[in-house]
């Protein structure tokens, strides 16, 4: 019998299949993708096909941002201080948006004759948010101007972060996560902008039909949902953040940024063309470094919105200015602001850039709404409310006496976006290295997957499918050994994104789960639909019948949801995969990719259900939580009950163990 050596932290010297790494191979991919839906989704020239065509779009972009906007609840308005400046006075404030979701932010008010017309100025990927001198610069200077201008912290950043005072990115794991629940970090912070209309709209200085919106970056990305959402807003102008939804795909961008799906059914030019017949000016920088606001890529989207404009009768409303600069909002920009604004929230001027009149920043404390680590116990970051929301999920979940596993199985066909399995469209097998027989497989959806492929001497009866999100070299050997010395057949193969498909240039999933929403994939999906093929090549390849997958991680996720949506002869063992979609700490969970988030996910069920559809053994070997904290003996205990109870409730042959 041959086994393997063990090497260096139990993982596998194994051979490649391929030469060279597929460099860029699914980002050319996904482009290409991307670039056809850019040619599909083009805007009509006529007035009526277009108001036909707004309506459903709307109805579209509300459903898949998972949010609603609750106009008559309390905002719950409070200041915690009022600082005088010159010309001008700014209140530190928190409203509520959602119910028990609450809002910092700054309220710059003008003096002098009432009512003023207001600006929403939203801050891009700033880490302190709304404090940093440059989103402030341009409260102090609309407010010299004559603007009241509110400026709110985006969730997750600013004061709003999970622990007060620390600054932390919300977008990656932690802004992924409320996808889980069925929502979007991009849908919470548009309400939070559409209710700082709300509050707006509730002050008697404020001329509630004038009202415009400014932002950078990611708040320039706001700057466009919010007016293409709220007809409150009557003149927009995002800063470096409009290019393409095509140019989206596999670049390094924000989840608050993502609307899954989205290039299923619009481009961003449909997302522009709600704004018409309203004022719009588009500026973006020549020397941007981010391929996704590229200038070149703004005007594509510019060219195809001009037609929903002219439509409209409104060709003078919308316009775009390129600065040579980098990616920023700066003085330049926002002159440029001032004269734009004049015009059409004033009827002055004639929109050309205005002479900023000179004003002094504060320090970051200063307009802070409450002591540094002494915010009000009210606040909800990110991570409390996808524990608080998870965890009402399961409530209703688990409080269920039965499930239609044929409805399950359809909606969770759906949430994992699978339409069609893959079919195997050319086999490819190379020299052998040592026990390793290579394959490559080419599938139907244009993919290549690296095989390797080890049998025992004797024919053999049972094969084991072995994947790991980072590569079959992640494999540990003892689980192969295991497997050789049962006389099973033994196959190692790079899911998509790992291993030998993995692009050295990217971070792990990060960009290639943002780019397969936006094309309506997803990355459990994927995997799936390929681990089911590796079982038929196996079943026809090598004519066995019973086939197990030992998966790991996420890709344990995935064996498993593929188990409930199309019964495999064999068992499934997942070995430090989740028990559970929940939330569990405070703290952005890290163990996982953003690989493992499944949009609707909780609102279904959870891994239990899965598991108790699989109708099949199923195996926990080392199993944790959400964010890889270790489950103690109490915590298995609790877990196997639940899985053995909706497994009852399910009339389910399904056996899972814990080990």
């Amino acid at each position: 019998m041959i086994l393997l050596k063990k090497q260096e932290r139990h993982f596998m010297n194994i051979p490649s299949v391929w030469g060279e790494p597929f460099k860029d191979f699914l980002s050319n991919k996904l482009r290409a993708e991307a670039a056809a839906k850019f040619r599909i989704h083009q805007l009509p020239t006529e007035k009526k096909a277009w108001e036909t065509r707004k309506k459903k779009l709307l109805q579209q972009i509300w459903e898949k941002l998972g949010v609603f906007i609750d106009h008559k609840l309390d905002l719950d308005y409070k200041e915690t201080a009022s600082i005088k400046m010159d010309g001008y006075v700014i209140k530190n404030i928190r409203y509520q948006s959602r119910p028990g979701i609450y809002v910092t932010g700054n309220l710059y008010i003008p003096d002098g004759r009432k009512p003023f017309p207001a600006v929403v100025n939203m801050h891009g990927h700033w880490s302190q948010g709304r404090l940093a001198e440059r989103v402030q610069s341009r409260g102090h200077s609309l407010a010299k101007n004559g603007y009241v201008c509110i400026s709110v912290d985006a969730w997750g950043s600013g004061e709003r972060s999970t622990e007060h005072g620390k600054f932390e990115y919300h977008g990656g794991n932690l802004g992924s996560s409320l996808m889980n629940l069925g929502e979007t970090l991009m849908g919470g912070q548009v309400v939070d902008n559409m209710r700082a209309v709300d509050l707006l709209c509730s002050f008697d200085f404020v001329d509630k039909k004038r009202i415009g919106a400014t932002g950078a970056s990611g708040g320039g990305n706001q700057t466009m949902w919010l007016t293409a959402l709220d007809e409150r807003i009557v003149a927009s102008m995002p800063v470096v953040s409009v290019g393409s939804f095509e140019s989206y795909v596999m670049r390094q961008n924000c989840v608050c940024e993502l609307l899954p799906d989205g290039l299923t059914f619009t481009e961003e030019s449909g997302v522009l063309a709600l704004l018409a017949p309203r004022a719009f000016k588009i500026c973006n920088c020549l020397h941007d470094t981010n391929p996704t606001f590229f200038v070149t890529e703004m005007l594509r989207s510019f060219k195809e919105t001009q037609k929903i404009y002219k439509a409209l009768n409104a060709y003078d409303k919308f316009t775009y200015q390129a600065f040579n600069l980098p990616h920023g909002y700066w003085p330049e920009i926002r002159e440029a602001m001032l004269g734009w604004f004049d015009l059409h929230l004033k009827g002055k001027g004639n929109g050309l850039p205005k002479q900023e009149i000179p004003f002094e920043t504060l320090p970051e404390e200063k307009v802070m709404v409450f002591k540094k680590g002494k915010r009000d116990k009210s606040f909800m970051s990110i991570s409390e409310y996808c524990r608080k929301k998870g965890g009402s999920l399961r409530k209703d979940f688990l409080a269920k006496k039965s499930f239609n596993l044929k409805d399950k199985t359809e909606e969770l066909k759906n949430i994992l976006r699978i339409s069609e399995w893959l079919e195997t469209e050319k086999v490819h097998e190379y020299s052998q290295k040592g026990i390793w027989r290579k394959f490559a497989l080419e599938t139907s959806g244009g993919e290549m997957l690296p095989v390797l492929v080890a049998e025992p001497q004797k024919k053999v009866s049972e094969f084991v499918i072995f994947a790991h999100p980072y590569g079959k070299e992640k494999v540990c050997i003892e689980a192969v050994n295991e497997a050789l010395k049962q006389e099973k057949g033994v196959l190692l193969t790079d899911l998509w994104g790992s291993g030998e498909t993995h692009e050295e240039t990217i971070p792990n999933y990060h960009v290639l789960s943002r780019g397969a929403l936006w094309l309506g994939k997803s990355m459990q999906g994927e995997w799936a639909k390929q681990l089911e093929l590796l079982c038929r090549f196996v079943s026809t390849h090598f004519n066995v019948s019973k086939i197990s997958i030992h998966a790991y991680r996420e890709t344990g996720v995935a064996a498993l949801l593929l188990n409930a949506v199309k019964n495999l002869s064999g068992e499934i063992t997942l070995e430090e995969s989740p028990v559970s979609y929940l939330f569990n700490k405070t703290v952005p969970p890290d163990f996982f990719s953003m690989a493992f988030h499944l949009p609707g996910m909780m609102k279904w069920g959870d891994i239990s259900l899965a598991a108790a559809m699989s109708n099949a053994k199923i195996k926990f070997i080392k199993p944790v939580l959400s964010d890889g904290e270790k489950l103690s003996a109490k915590d298995l205990k609790t877990w196997q009950n639940e899985f053995i109870q909706v497994a009852a409730k399910c009339r389910s042959k399904s056996k899972t163990v814990f080990a």
